[in-house]
């Protein structure tokens, strides 16, 4: 797909629907250091949401916002001719696209800004950073959406901004990549972890809850922390596509219904194949059954090695198949990468 041709709201649809933001703080993102953050904490970058505003509430230095915001820098004396934010990525990866969202920056916006990445295993001061987004104009309380066009596998990313100002949320879209080094000879990777690269592709419903939050890192903290489907009346099932980091064998299976009391499945079942993207979304491949149909408690999780019927084949893409609907908090799926 040629995403220059994308106007905004499809762009948004595709970026969010489609990859993962890696800077995110939940899945380990982190702001390291930036040029000033007077009026407003760097932190504020990469949390949930798009940052809201409350009308009366301000701070010992001014106006409190909800987002990065540098004191004014632009014609004065203060030696800093742009403003930057350096940040971690919580899982390295492809960028493809950017989100830098001004939301609720109305008059103190920047004017434009630039990003610049780096792979980086060591000390981030002697970085070699790329640009990837040339200084590009953006508009006020709004968001700000662009392509990447790179194959490269970044860890960090810089986010200036020209020549000073506010920035709500900055989102960084992409194709996590596992790290074969993070793994020692004949250990089982969780193949369906979105921080080694898996991802969830498409789900029969998602009304309470994102069908990413299904392979997310740790247990789910609530009942929103997971993939949580509407009330069916009919039998289902409802169900969720995952693709795998990598493809690989199936070994160990971990179905966590933590937080889902009153609401989890009956029961489920596991089904994978091995093909593209394209043949999956398609419905152009032969589906195995890897877990036959088996029971689900509450609040539990349920740990499966000798159910698993896949032998040493190799898979690319599983389904999880919940009868007849409800709420799971987290998918594991262990194996070796093939």
């Amino acid at each position: 797909m040629n995403l220059e041709n994308l106007n905004k709201e499809e762009l948004d649809t595709y970026f969010t629907q489609h990859l993962i933001d890696m800077a995110q703080a939940r899945l380990g993102g982190e702001t390291l250091a930036c040029s000033d953050d007077f009026f407003a904490e760097m932190e504020n970058l990469i949390k949930p949401g798009r940052g809201i505003f409350i009308e009366e509430k301000f701070t010992d230095r001014g106006k409190w916002m909800d987002g990065w915001e540098s004191r004014r820098s632009y014609g004065r004396d203060n030696g800093r001719e742009f403003d930057w934010c350096t940040i971690r990525l919580g899982v390295p990866g492809v960028i493809r696209g950017l989100d830098v969202d001004t939301n609720h920056f109305k008059g103190n916006a920047p004017q434009s800004v630039s990003v610049e990445a780096t792979h980086c295993d060591g000390d981030i001061a002697n970085a070699v950073w790329e640009t990837i987004l040339v200084q590009s104009p953006t508009d006020a309380h709004s968001q700000n959406l662009f392509v990447v066009n790179s194959d490269k596998v970044f860890t960090h990313v810089r986010l200036n901004m020209f020549p000073d100002g506010g920035v709500a949320r900055f989102r960084v879209y992409g194709d996590p990549k596992l790290d074969p080094k993070n793994f020692v000879a004949g250990e089982l990777i969780d193949l369906a972890s979105i921080k080694n690269g898996a991802r969830a592709l498409l789900c029969s419903d998602m009304f309470f809850s994102d069908k990413n939050n299904l392979i997310m890192p740790g247990r789910g903290v609530n009942m929103g922390d997971g993939w949580e489907t509407k009330r069916r009346r009919d039998p289902g099932p409802d169900w969720s596509i995952v693709k795998l980091a990598v493809p690989g064998d199936l070994k160990k299976l971990i179905v966590d219904t933590a937080h889902f009391k009153g609401n989890f499945p009956d029961t489920f079942t596991l089904e994978a194949t091995n093909g593209s993207d394209e043949d999956v979304l398609a419905g152009n491949v032969e589906w195995t059954e890897v877990v036959n149909k088996t029971k689900l408690y509450a609040d539990r999780e349920h740990l499966f090695i000798d159910a698993i019927n896949s032998g040493d084949a190799t898979f690319s893409h599983i389904r999880l198949n919940i009868f007849p609907d409800g709420g799971v908090s987290r998918l594991r799926l262990f194996g070796n990468a093939k």
